[in-house]
């Protein structure tokens, strides 16, 4: 009888009609009954309960999110149950109906006297039935299901309580000591490091101006006790047997303990002082380097990892939000400073190789590995991205407060020596590109499948490279020619010229300036600050962008390969693959090709040794056309531009982007120019001349191809990549000046288009040379 009147309270709760009985019968309704066993007879408790085969009945770390069904979802299935229910199932109802419940009391949506009468029923639930008590006892419980819903359901009545009584539930609080105190002998330490992350999550959903005393008045009395935690469970012995499965209870509390962080760590932001336990994982943050180099399993390896990266990327996003005046207290740098010196410490230690990047891979349910994969081969990029990035953001952290280029220097050069080697031997292979590749064309290697992180990695090293070139000429006025070759070089071979790095990517993209269009317009990356950042840079480094454009053209001058296809249309048409960096140079001597012994200080980013054991560096061979046309098929295009109704009347005809799976199969020609790299506008390019000649009009007739080659005499290098990269950023300008006629921007692009303008005028002054 019991769940028919649960089935239709729920049923009113849901659809908020209001509750017609007085609130002792709801309250005594859902009511536990925690003093018979959590599952009735054992029939019944066996019958419900998840199975544990396969080591995953006890695995209570994980996020169940995805496994409980969410709150609405359960309407239709409780309000059509039966009668003949074990009372499992009762009090699986009563959970969800008291989740509910706190809910709709908080809900604005409600009606006054709606949310009136729920809140006499939990005061009576608290002060009569001790509610609170009963759901502790339920965190207990093996069947993982009642434990997560009664964790749910604890969370929501601490922090109701907490903002209608303004007092911390005293039974939670002495549970969350005693657990975190007896650690490890306690029991149910990972439902009470649940709990109290749930909680956490409700306070930071909740107002902004009631985050911060909330959160106060939570976190006080555990700030010592959650460092002490932190100092037991770190430290513990992970080489044990307690560790050698993911689902065990210990890996179980280390993985709880991980979320919790996460949840601290973003909650620091609401404190103009945060507490010890807020920063406690930059302040002592080695504990979490040795635990990623123990032997724990390879799941909470990468948790940790992804936890450290959101650590270096909290000021940085936590900036793009804008959302607290508490960014640039001295706690906050103070906090970054000493996570990125102990990073870079244990990364001078080789510290990067004692991570393994091949863990053990998800099956989806499966016992076997799909078709076709070998695990031991694929290395996780996801965590290879998480870490280079962690590394490149302690390097700006580092040099950012660095006074003096000789402070930074060597430490500098050894993590980026050791990141290069880490990246060489980890990053993903593909069956038709060469591995041999140019230093500064590691960032987009690794970080191309992550828009996000890319432009983080990529904004990082040029405020390196800018910190350096200041300190540089703080220290002497005038540098010697050997002193700018020698700063040149280093700058290659730590695979960070911020022309290199531009380069590279404009190459993966084909030159698309929607690509660019895209992330400026995104709010998930910092592309516009990193692009008006390198703009300003190119304004004072144009020449140096010229020469690195020429290394680049050189390296196609080696296969003399020449095209001769006319276009199926009359419009100008840009054919790019993946090769036409093939062979690509940037050393600082053009004209002399340069051997380095490998050092610790240098290294080459490349796998070919001669009889001597030195390794030379090369001119590299990049992704091949097949590469190419994969990576531009993945890239989709936010928003067509030209779809405008005034767009036919503004457009210059140009086809942004010529998809190879449309040009001719059967065409020998366009094959072989695909293959080697050649890349054409027809009737863009002079080929009798060295320099950019102007557009010719609509209805000249199309010539042959360009050919990709050096002049005889070496004296007027083709520019190719000086005319592609400026014409992409040429037609970057013409988009943003259209949308932002249209009012269509997102915002006042002004900045940004007087920077465009700068290198349209260059690039000009170049082409009249």
């Amino acid at each position: 009888m019991k769940i028919s009147l649960l089935q239709q309270m729920y049923k009113d709760v849901l659809a908020g009609i209001p509750l017609a009985r007085e609130s002792h019968y709801y309250s005594s309704l859902i009511n536990l009954c925690v003093e018979q066993p959590p599952g009735g007879d054992e029939s019944c408790h066996q019958q419900h309960l998840p199975s544990t085969a396969g080591g995953v009945g006890r695995h209570q770390g994980t996020d169940l999110s995805g496994v409980v069904p969410a709150t609405d979802d359960l309407s239709n299935s409780f309000a059509n149950m039966s009668s003949s229910f074990c009372p499992r199932e009762v009090m699986l109802l009563q959970l969800t109906l008291i989740k509910l419940m706190l809910a709709k009391a908080e809900s604005q949506e409600m009606e006054l006297h709606t949310r009136q009468k729920y809140c006499e029923i939990f005061i009576l639930l608290l002060k009569e039935a001790k509610i609170d008590s009963k759901l502790i006892h339920l965190l207990g419980s093996d069947d993982r299901l009642l434990s997560h819903m009664a964790s749910q359901s604890l969370a929501s009545l601490v922090y109701f309580q907490l903002k209608k009584e303004d007092a911390v539930n005293v039974a939670w609080l002495s549970f969350s000591l005693d657990a975190l105190l007896g650690f490890p002998g306690a029991a149910r330490v990972a439902a009470c490091l649940r709990t109290l992350a749930a909680i956490l999550r409700e306070t930071l959903q909740d107002a902004p101006a009631a985050r911060a005393g909330a959160l106060k008045k939570l976190l006080a009395p555990l700030d010592a006790v959650l460092e002490g935690f932190y100092n037991a469970i770190l430290l513990h012995h992970f080489d044990s047997h307690h560790y050698t499965s993911p689902y065990s209870e210990a890996s179980n509390n280390l993985i709880s303990f991980v979320d919790l962080l996460e949840v601290l760590l973003a909650s620091r932001i609401e404190l103009e002082l945060p507490l010890r336990c807020q920063r406690i994982l930059f302040l002592k943050v080695s504990y979490v380097l040795n635990v990623i180099s123990s032997s724990i399993p390879y799941v909470i390896k990468k948790k940790l990892i992804l936890l450290l990266k959101k650590c270096v990327l909290y000021k940085s996003r936590e900036d793009a939000r804008g959302g607290s005046p508490f960014l640039q207290s001295p706690s906050l740098c103070e906090d970054m400073l000493a996570l990125s010196n102990v990073v870079l410490q244990v990364v001078n230690l080789t510290w990067l190789n004692q991570i393994p990047l091949t863990g053990k891979s998800s099956y989806f349910g499966s016992s076997e590995a799909a078709p076709g994969y070998d695990s031991q081969v694929a290395s996780d990029q996801t965590v290879l991205r998480a870490l280079s990035l962690v590394v490149l953001k302690a390097l700006e952290f580092k040099i950012h407060n660095s006074a003096t280029e000789a402070e930074i220097k060597g430490d500098f050069e050894s993590s980026m020596s050791q990141l290069l080697m880490f990246c060489r031997s980890h990053v993903k292979p593909s069956s038709q590109s060469h591995p041999v590749v140019h230093h500064c064309e590691w960032l987009s290697l690794v970080f191309m499948e992550q828009d996000d992180d890319m432009w983080e990695a990529a904004k990082a090293l040029l405020l390196v490279y800018l910190k350096f070139d200041r300190l540089r000429c703080d220290a002497a006025d005038n540098l010697s020619q050997r002193e700018e070759e020698s700063w040149k070089f280093l700058v290659h071979a730590s695979g960070y010229n911020p022309h290199c790095i531009f380069l590279f990517f404009l190459e993966k993209i084909a030159f698309d300036s929607t690509v660019l269009l895209d992330f400026l317009i995104s709010s998930e990356t910092c592309f516009l600050e990193y692009l008006v950042r390198y703009l300003k840079l190119l304004g004072k480094e144009w020449h140096e962008f010229v020469d690195v454009c020429n290394h680049f053209d050189t390296g196609h001058s080696t296969f003399h390969p020449v095209c001769s296809v006319k276009p199926p249309r009359r419009e100008k048409q840009s054919c790019v693959t993946g090769e036409s960096l093939q062979n690509a140079v940037c050393a600082a001597q053009p004209q002399t090709p340069m051997s380095v012994a490998p050092s610790h200080e240098c290294p080459v980013f490349t796998a070919q040794q001669g009889d001597n054991e030195a390794a030379e560096w090369n001119r590299p061979d990049s992704l091949t056309g097949t590469d190419s046309a994969s990576l531009l098929g993945s890239l989709q295009r936010l928003v067509n531009y030209d779809s405008s109704e005034d767009s036919e009347v503004e457009s210059d005809g140009k086809e942004r982007l010529v998809n190879t799976k449309q040009l001719p199969s059967n065409n020998k020609t366009e094959v072989r120019r695909r293959e080697t790299g050649c890349s054409c506008r027809d009737d863009d390019w002079n080929p009798r001349t060295s320099e950019v000649s102007p557009p010719k009009p609509k209805g000249s007739p199309t010539s042959s191809c360009w050919t990709c080659m050096a002049s005889p005499d070496n004296t007027a290098p083709l520019r190719v990549m000086l005319y592609k990269s400026t014409k992409c950023l040429e037609e970057l300008q013409e988009a943003i000046s259209r949308l932002q006629r249209r009012i269509l921007f997102p915002y006042n692009p002004s900045p940004l288009l007087k920077l465009l303008s700068h290198v349209e005028k260059m690039s000009k002054s170049m082409t009249l040379q």
